[in-house]
């Protein structure tokens, strides 16, 4: 018997969950389901990411619906349109031997048409983000008057993203009578303020300590010189042939250089952020999920509600503003029981944040060593033999071809051929790495940059407009793909690409401009010329620098921008000065997420955010 069935759940589901791989639960599953089953308490869960929390909400409630009734009975609220579609995606995928169930997803970002819709048939279950479904309310679309469970998933975050009062205008609209069921990874004071103000004497399930990390994670760190940041990240990442990760960034800027960059090397990655369309975002995470990606770029915000099994690693390209966000950020990895390992990369002034970090996860940083050239090199061979080793053969479909390739190996020995297939990989991160800089050491900030495989940066380049946008559902990966493509040129010839809506900027060397151009003469898409023309607004220079975008200090249209005394690169709005910690404008005048800043800031309930 499924050990689900002695927790009190019914054949009928567990069936469903025991096809979806659930053959033991969880330590939060084990204790949370049979309180939540008798469904005559509030609760108050914490538990790590990837601990089984949406089983352990999800199945209880399933118990205690009534299908007869097609009125909303139940209500989840979560702070992203990923966690929104994945609990509802589970929570049919645990209810499909039921007759009658009916779920909804409610989000920002696709159409409300259909929501309202899909409401208006009829719903026992809504699983929904705070602002729509506080404009679906306002629309007095949706009855909640008789609602007997609201759940509060990652309540942390959605405090942390600014939902306090539209949680508390939702919470307005259904009944005194209902119970409600609070998780959270953590529990700073604004969550246990909800939990006072809307729970009567709540069962608390602590699963390990408060705050704490999972105990399956490793963490690590590496001090680098900020210059020397991205060369470093890429050698981590090239230190571990297997990884599966998802990396870090503070800004939604940031994140799409790195993802740029690292695609212009030739690694499998894109990025995921708050500006990008549901449809993008769907685009990426397929990808992800379906592992033709390698690294994830993302930004908090974006990647919370992620739940992708066997993320090997977390990479903080940069540390978060709040210290309860690298939780959060580290859960991604070493989920369900699995081991995964969780990276800093960090300058010696930010030492100190991994000290106060090491407190509140209980658990102490390793610090590691950039690894050398020749240590990549090693690594990537072995991992190409582990893999030649490993490989399934389908002797069905090769035996075809077998003649012709013993034919082409017959004047070799066995490790002649050996050598030369170790060759093929090992050759090219020998060459690539054969003059590796040690970034381990100490050199001169006001020396010369000591660079990994980067640009040499002293020559210019032409800013080009090009009539295809995101509306065309490019991204800029997709975008420099079909740049490269077209117009036969290297990833690396291409400098910043600026994504618009219906146009786009982007930079090449000076000496490919007019072949660019040349390339794109005929070319149309989907029966629309594409046309190409060197921007009116002139041209951009790159001077030195080892950061993301190889350029270091970088002159654009709208003012330039200044370099801090750490070796970053700090945006400088369209007036000039710098704009730190408050957001800041884009040359278009848009305005972008905000960097850090210094001091602490008030989350939307009034309490202090704790900073580093």
């Amino acid at each position: 018997m499924n050990p689900f069935n002695e927790l009190g759940i019914r054949h009928d589901i567990v069936n469903a969950i025991t096809e979806l791989g659930f053959t033991n639960p969880t330590p939060i599953q084990e204790s949370a389901i049979p309180v939540l089953l008798s469904g005559s308490n509030d609760f108050v869960g914490l538990a790590q990411t990837g601990t089984g929390k949406t089983a352990a909400f999800g199945l209880p409630l399933l118990e205690l619906i009534d299908y007869s009734k097609n009125h909303p009975q139940a209500l989840i609220l979560c702070p992203t349109r990923e966690l929104c579609l994945q609990i509802s995606n589970d929570l049919k995928n645990y209810s499909k031997n039921l007759p009658n169930v009916n779920v909804v997803a409610v989000y920002g970002g696709a159409n409300i048409v259909n929501q309202l819709r899909d409401i208006k048939r009829g719903v026992q279950i809504v699983v929904a983000t705070p602002g729509r479904m506080l404009d679906i309310l306002n629309r007095k679309a949706i009855d909640f008057s008789q609602v007997k469970y609201v759940v509060l998933d990652e309540a942390d975050e959605m405090l942390n993203m600014g939902f306090q009062d539209d949680i508390n205008d939702i919470l307005s609209t259904t009944p005194d009578t209902k119970k409600t069921w609070l998780f959270s990874a953590t529990m700073p004071k604004e969550v246990r303020a909800i939990a006072n103000n809307y729970m009567t004497n709540p069962h608390e399930l602590t699963m390990g300590t408060k705050n704490t990390g999972n105990v399956n994670i490793e963490h690590e760190y590496y001090i680098v010189k900020a210059r020397d940041k991205y060369a470093a990240f890429k050698r981590i990442v090239d230190f571990n042939p297997e990884i599966f990760g998802i990396v870090f960034c503070r800004t939604k800027i940031e994140t799409q250089e790195i993802a740029e960059s690292l695609v212009k090397d030739g690694y499998n990655a894109d990025s995921l952020h708050g500006d990008l369309s549901q449809q993008q975002r769907d685009k990426v995470m397929k990808r992800y999920r379906d592992r033709s990606l390698q690294l994830l770029i993302a930004t908090d915000v974006a990647a919370r509600g992620i739940d992708v099994s066997d993320v090997t690693h977390v990479i903080n390209y940069s540390l978060p503003d709040e210290i309860e966000n690298y939780t959060h950020r580290s859960g991604r990895t070493g989920r369900a029981g699995k081991t995964g390992v969780s990276i800093a990369i960090i300058n010696s002034k930010e030492l100190y944040k991994i000290r106060q970090i090491e407190k509140v996860i209980g658990k102490q940083f390793t610090k590691a060593e950039i690894p050398t050239g020749f240590d990549v090199v090693e690594k990537q061979l072995f991992g190409l033999v582990h893999k030649v080793h490993n490989v399934e053969v389908n002797d069905s479909q090769i035996e075809q071809y077998l003649p012709r390739i013993m034919d082409e190996f017959k004047d070799m020995d066995k490790e002649e051929v050996i050598k030369r297939f170790a060759s093929l990989e090992f050759n090219r991160f020998l060459d690539y790495y054969k003059n590796a800089p040690d970034l381990n050491t100490v050199s001169d900030e006001r020396g010369g940059r000591e660079r990994d495989g980067g640009r040499a940066g002293q020559s210019g380049f032409t800013r080009l407009f090009i009539n295809l946008g995101s509306v065309d559902d490019f991204t800029r990966g997709d975008l420099l793909g079909y740049i490269c493509n077209n117009a036969g040129i290297s990833g690396k010839s291409v400098g910043k690409i600026d994504m618009k809506g219906v146009f786009s900027f982007f930079e090449v060397e000076n000496e490919i401009a007019e072949k660019v151009i040349e390339g794109f003469k005929k070319v149309d898409f989907h029966g629309r010329a594409v046309r190409i023309e060197v921007s009116g607004e002139g041209r951009s220079e790159r001077r030195g620098g080892g950061g993301p975008n190889r350029g270091g200090d970088r002159r654009s249209y709208g003012g330039g921008n200044s370099r801090s005394a750490g070796g970053e690169r700090r945006e400088r709005n369209d007036r000039g000065g710098d704009r730190n910690g408050g957001g800041f404008r884009d040359f278009s005048g848009k305005r972008k997420e905000g960097g850090s800043g210094s001091g602490e800031r008030r989350s939307s309930g009034g309490e202090r955010k704790r900073r580093y």
